[in-house]
């Protein structure tokens, strides 16, 4: 390619990151405006029935009965009444086809698929991330889990766009096989699986403990965290959190055969104990732990969300530390 049009795609691709990360941010101060509304909307209630009490001299009236539980399976009409839920999403909707966009044109500009080094993998598991989110909304009401999605995709995006770009290089020896294009998405897309069962579990131990509170009869003790009145019991969220645990497992597997394969095509072994064959070994142990705790010996409830946090912990540790601060075979990090 033409050294010139290579320069303009991927100048080009810089700047759709960074619009797409503005884009990004809009929809977490947006997610985050919907969770105030909704903070600002049960405890209101709370606080009526118990000045109504003071005011007659009577005894205190008992906290609000809870609301019908919510689900997380809202009918279409229901979604559609949030507006600023309606335009965070549709931010983060924008954002991703400018994601989209950049990633396309990095790999243009490459003549590659765009992930052999940090700011790259940094560029599609983020754009994984996003793809996974939006699609589940088609089936789940997880407006909730925005601020939490879209942060921390501005945070890693961001990041990797001021620490790790490096302009476009040609691959190194070892990476030029099909197996980076199989064992980076597949690591990839579990990667974003991984990250919202571990931000369903982070919403999880919220709600347990908000319920923990209620049952111990801390009437007003939740009036800080109002939101959580609206978002679905524990035991619902950590049903979907382990839900979207296994899939994320599935693929991750996968992803440690696949890149046994690629070992033994490039350096004639299958298994060398590399640290970053260790960790993702580790990551794998983690989760097949977690999923087998859960299902076989009653760890559910915190024990459960820990165990995902635990997990996903790892996965962002393989990412950074190892990437950047252990030498190995696996040392594409592109920075020198």
């Amino acid at each position: 390619m033409d050294l010139e049009l290579q320069t303009a795609l991927d100048e080009f691709s810089v700047i759709a990151v960074w619009s797409a990360i503005t884009l990004y941010v809009l929809a977490f101060v947006a997610f985050a405006y919907d969770l105030s509304q909704r903070a600002s909307l049960a405890p209101a209630k709370q606080r009526g029935t118990v000045l109504v009490g003071a005011a007659t001299g009577a005894a205190p009236a008992p906290p609000a009965p809870e609301p019908a539980e919510p689900s997380l399976r809202v009918p279409a009409s229901e979604r559609s009444r949030r507006y600023w839920a309606r335009l965070a999403i549709a931010f983060t909707g924008l954002g991703f086809v400018l994601h989209l966009a950049a990633t396309i044109t990095r790999g243009v500009a490459a003549e590659r698929v765009p992930w052999a080094n940090m700011y790259e993998f940094a560029l599609i598991g983020t754009l994984l991330i996003i793809a996974v989110y939006l699609a589940a909304l088609r089936w789940f009401d997880l407006r909730f889990l925005g601020v939490f999605i879209a942060g921390m995709v501005v945070f890693f995006l961001g990041g990797s766009a001021m620490s790790f770009y490096v302009e476009v290089t040609p691959l190194m020896d070892p990476l030029k096989s099909i197996w980076l294009i199989i064992h980076v998405f597949v690591a990839s897309l579990a990667t974003a699986l991984f990250a919202i069962a571990a931000g369903l579990s982070t919403m999880q131990l919220l709600q347990a403990r908000r319920e923990r509170q209620r049952a111990r009869g801390a009437g007003l003790a939740g009036l800080g965290r109002g939101y959580l009145r609206t978002l679905p019991n524990s035991e619902a969220l950590e049903t979907l959190a382990y839900r979207f645990a296994i899939l994320g497992f599935i693929f991750w597997t996968f992803t440690l055969i696949a890149g046994a394969i690629w070992a033994n095509e490039s350096w004639g072994r299958y298994w060398g104990f590399d640290v970053k064959e260790v960790w993702t070994f580790v990551i794998w142990v983690l989760y097949a732990g977690y999923i087998h705790a859960r299902a076989t010996r009653g760890w559910r409830g915190t024990k459960s969300a820990w165990l995902s946090l635990t997990g996903f912990a790892a996965v962002l540790f393989n990412f950074t530390i190892v990437n950047l601060f252990f030498k190995g075979l696996h040392a594409y990090s592109g920075i020198s």
